[in-house]
């Protein structure tokens, strides 16, 4: 069962090649992280998961609907994280959960605005207006937006960025129980490589607009002989290849 399917698209603007030719397949209900340094191309990957940036070339099918000509079928399905995209700053956190809940024909509103803020301990400061808080409230509001529609599909963009490492780890401890209980797949753009390894299935590294390993972090830790994924990252930032690779071509 595949969630989304991506077929040599390839995204330019004007001369600037940001993704190129890439090609994957997620498994439904799994957790994929896309690494890789700045400008490697996954912020403008994830646009045109969301259908926000449709691609120069290529296909992508995302729950089953071609995202170039369908993507309102599966936009009520979809949501999205990150602490870089700001919400309305006057707003109160009340009020932002409630215009997004509308834009996404939530049922029961205010009740599921009761649950999320009782489960991202919101209640302290939910009628405080946004521009008011510490970054890290701001995050957790981000990721209750993100929850509002129970999305089967949820994109995160450094989900525990300006996180103290102990509600960093509630986060993700939070998203894996979601995970179990409803089957969602995510897929993750992180540079916390502890978070990579704890929460994810697969790992898509990317480069220059290039997808140019993949793999279970286990498999790539294994295939670089390193310990962790933080070293294997360093590796192919740094260009240097894994020693499979290398036996590979001395062979040929």
């Amino acid at each position: 069962m595949t969630a989304i399917e991506v077929q040599s698209v390839t995204k330019s603007f004007g001369p600037v090649v940001a993704v190129d030719a890439i090609s994957f397949r997620i498994a439904k209900g799994s957790t994929t992280a896309l690494l890789g340094g700045n400008g490697a191309g996954k912020t403008t990957t994830l646009s045109m998961l969301l259908g926000l940036l449709i691609p120069t070339s290529g296909d992508i099918t995302v729950l089953g609907e071609d995202m170039v000509r369908h993507r309102y079928r599966v936009l009520p399905r979809l949501n999205f994280s990150s602490p870089y995209v700001d919400l309305p700053h006057r707003l109160t956190v009340r009020q932002n959960l409630t215009v997004f809940g509308h834009l996404y024909h939530v049922p029961r509103l205010k009740d599921r605005i009761a649950e999320l803020a009782e489960e991202l301990e919101l209640s302290e400061f939910i009628d405080r207006p946004l521009g008011k808080l510490s970054a890290g409230q701001k995050t957790r509001v981000a990721l209750a937006k993100a929850l509002l529609n129970a999305p089967d599909l949820l994109l995160l963009d450094e989900p525990t960025a300006s996180l103290d490492p102990d509600t960093a780890d509630w986060v993700r401890g939070y998203f894996q129980d979601y995970q179990a209980r409803t089957g969602a797949t995510i897929v993750l753009a992180s540079h916390n490589m502890t978070e990579v390894e704890r929460m994810c299935d697969c790992v898509l590294m990317m480069k220059r607009g290039s997808i140019v390993d993949q793999g279970a972090p286990r498999d790539l830790i294994a295939r670089y002989g390193r310990d962790t994924m933080e070293e294997v990252f360093l590796d192919i930032a740094r260009n240097r290849q894994s020693p499979e690779v290398k036996t590979s071509e001395t062979k040929s």
